[in-house]
């Protein structure tokens, strides 16, 4: 009976270390897919705010060239 005893025992151990080494290889997948959407949320984040600042410039340059160009009635050379 001691060795049936013995046999379950070694048994558990085996399932425990099994279960306990898919745990923290679950754990580390886990970070690892936590991490990249954090990394992939701030490249997206950081691509909106160009996109934000490239408009901002645009209209801008837009109104500097709307100041820059002459009303085509005024006489640009005064006598």
């Amino acid at each position: 009976m001691g060795d049936v005893v013995s046999k379950f025992e070694r048994n558990k151990d085996l399932a425990q270390e099994v279960v306990s080494s898919a745990a923290e290889h679950v754990g580390e997948i886990a970070k690892i897919i936590t991490n990249a959407v954090v990394d992939v949320t701030r490249q997206i984040g950081e691509i909106a705010t160009d996109a934000f600042e490239m408009r901002e410039a645009a209209q801008r340059a837009e109104q500097d060239r709307s100041r820059d160009i002459t009303d085509p009635d005024e006489d640009p050379a005064p006598h």
